[in-house]
């Protein structure tokens, strides 16, 4: 069997033109009719804009110079066709582009959650809430950006580049080819910057995913904010992060922009030809003045497409680290996952063994060491220890949200990494002390252990957990909203729900972790009882600090420093006088000590 690897391999960098590659063959391609339709779009507006500089020709010469009247309205209605279909065309590319865009964009964000949540608990752990938020919005857009830019940059401005450059040679070769041969002057300098422009935004997306983070943080924590009066303190932490990005995002403009003065001074250099040596064969007769403004005017209008080509390097670069990340997200392969030849448990007993388990965090610091332990089938084992004996880690191998280092997990004699995640899962349900409830409604937080639950289902399972009063009495009953987080109910209330959901899912296992443990008294006794129904029939393995809460476990086992120190029934560990006797006599003295409260 595989064993979990301590320090994660770190993924291999893609090259600017495997990213291209794979937007291409994989996001770009499948809407690739209605690329082309753009692209159509683009080479009509590219030949409007050609067609608007070489139509001054003939009103220069035919009108102005020659005084044609005749050829007054075919030119005026020339225009007004030239400028109606570059309108048209120019709306209808950026409408077409803007739904493959849109497309795409949730694509890949819908690739993106899907991965995220199949990956690894661990992986969780390792990287801050904000992050990954900053690779669903910031990263994605960026790309985004950097895809729509690049689409309409080869197809509008390369194209009307090209035609522009071609009306130019038409008008005279000499001219343009004396124009033309200080422009690949500035392809070393624009590379430069765009490797810069990659540096810089990778910094700024992380300092994203900062920000994102220390908002969530704040936000959800606000009780505890206000309570500490850090209101202050947490603005300057926010305001050390904010500026850090607006200093990055001002740095980023600075060197994106140092392509402006370079394209200004060549173009400027380029008229400068065309002035001097155009005007000078106007004067001398070897040119009529039409064909010279037509020439001027192409390169005039050359110039904006050449500009935006000039920053497109920089865009492609700030979205390439974009997508780099992205891509990262969605290729994470999870360590935990169906062997290949893994199995379904079906007809589940519940029966789970645990058989000389070791697992450690980090290399240094062994959580398990050599556990080995058995919950039969339809009994009730309790977890008590020390914090940090290692009850939590061992509720953690059972449903495999973590591998075992060594040893081996079972379920029913089926090694857990035999079996396929969805059915191991399937056959459990799960109450913590931290309850999460989702922001919707009282039925869809009950029903999210079995989504096809009827309304009788969900109230049956309300009534088992004793929480079907008090939700009657809610503004809305089932249908109330329950918040963040359940932030509008009580603890009891939420755990209460909690524990419905997990009677809904009628699983034969049951993980109980410390399920009562932030509750007072009256609402510890109405949870203790719902559990108590919810146990009943059911393989049960518990962690519990409150050892009252566990006397009538079948079995009761003793962690310490990560090994099973104990095992037997409440009386069997109070007379063998150990580890479990003492923390029981603590416990006690202190219910005396605190009970009951000074008045």
């Amino acid at each position: 069997m595989a064993q979990r690897k301590d320090k994660k391999p770190q993924p291999r960098r893609l090259s600017d033109r495997e990213i291209s590659q794979r937007l291409l063959r994989n996001y770009i391609r499948p809407h690739w009719p209605k690329v082309v339709m753009a692209l159509v779009c683009m080479a009509l507006t590219a030949a409007t804009t050609a067609a608007s500089a070489w139509v001054m020709k003939p009103v220069i010469d035919g009108i102005f110079t020659e005084r044609n009247g005749a050829l007054l309205w075919p030119l005026a209605t020339a225009v007004m066709v030239i400028f109606l279909v570059k309108g048209v065309t120019g709306y209808a590319q950026g409408v077409i582009l803007n739904n493959v865009g849109r497309l795409i964009i949730a694509e890949l964000q819908v690739r993106m959650f899907r991965n995220r949540v199949r990956a690894d608990l661990a992986s969780f752990h390792d990287t801050s809430s904000g992050r990954m938020v900053s690779h669903f919005t910031n990263d994605v857009q960026s790309m985004y950006g950097a895809v729509a830019t690049g689409i309409t940059g080869i197809g509008r401005d390369l194209l009307s580049l090209i035609a522009l450059i071609a009306v130019m040679f038409y008008t005279d070769i000499e001219l343009a080819a004396a124009t033309f041969v200080i422009f690949p002057l500035t392809v070393l300098p624009v590379l430069q910057i765009g490797k810069r422009i990659r540096k810089i935004t990778g910094k700024t997306f992380t300092q994203y995913g900062s920000l994102n983070n220390h908002l969530g943080q704040v936000f959800q924590g606000i009780r505890h904010v206000k309570a500490y009066n850090a209101e202050e303190r947490e603005t300057n932490r926010a305001a050390k992060i904010i500026n850090e990005v607006s200093r990055l995002r001002q740095k980023a403009m600075r060197v994106s922009s140092a392509t402006n003065p370079i394209l200004e001074t060549l173009s400027g250099l380029a008229i400068v030809i065309v002035i001097l040596y155009g005007g000078n064969e106007v004067v001398s007769g070897s040119r009529t003045p039409g064909s010279f403004f037509s020439f001027i005017a192409a390169l005039l209008m050359a110039y904006e497409p050449l500009k935006r080509l000039a920053s497109l390097h920089n865009t492609l670069s700030s979205g390439f680290a974009a997508a780099e990340r992205v891509f990262e997200t969605i290729d994470e392969v999870p360590t935990i996952r169906d062997a290949p030849d893994a199995i379904a448990l079906e007809s589940c007993r519940g029966r789970i063994t645990l058989t000389d388990v070791q697992f450690s965090y980090s290399p240094k610091i062994p959580a398990l060491r050599g556990v080995t332990l058995e919950v039969p089938a339809g009994k009730t084992a309790a977890l008590v220890g020390p914090s940090g004996a290692g009850k939590s880690t061992i509720l953690n191998l059972i449903p495999r949200f973590y591998d075992a280092t060594g040893g081996s997990v079972a379920i029913d004699g089926h090694d857990v990494r035999s079996l396929t995640l969805d059915s191991l899962r399937g056959q459990m349900a799960l109450v913590s002390q931290e309850i999460t409830l989702f922001d919707d409604t009282v039925r869809a937080n009950i029903a999210y252990s079995r989504p096809s639950a009827t309304q009788e289902e969900v109230e049956a399972a309300a009534r088992g957990a004793a929480a079907h009063e008090f939700i009657l009495r809610l503004p809305k009953g089932y249908d109330t909203l329950v918040g963040e987080q359940g932030v509008k109910l009580s603890g009891g209330q939420r755990q209460r729900l909690s524990i419905a959901r997990a009677m809904l899912k009628n699983a034969p296992i049951l993980l109980l972790d410390e399920a009562t443990s932030a509750l007072d008294t009256e609402s510890e006794r109405q949870v203790q009882a719902a559990l108590t129904q919810l146990m009943a029939g059911r393989t049960t393995l518990m962690i519990a600090h409150r050892l009252s809460t566990v006397r009538n476990a079948d079995l009761i086992y003793v962690l310490d420093h990560g090994r099973v120190a104990e095992i037997g029934s409440h009386a069997e560990l109070i007379a063998g006088g150990g580890l479990y006797a003492r923390l029981w006599a603590l416990q006690t003295a202190d219910d005396e000590e605190l009970s009951p409260w000074p008045v």
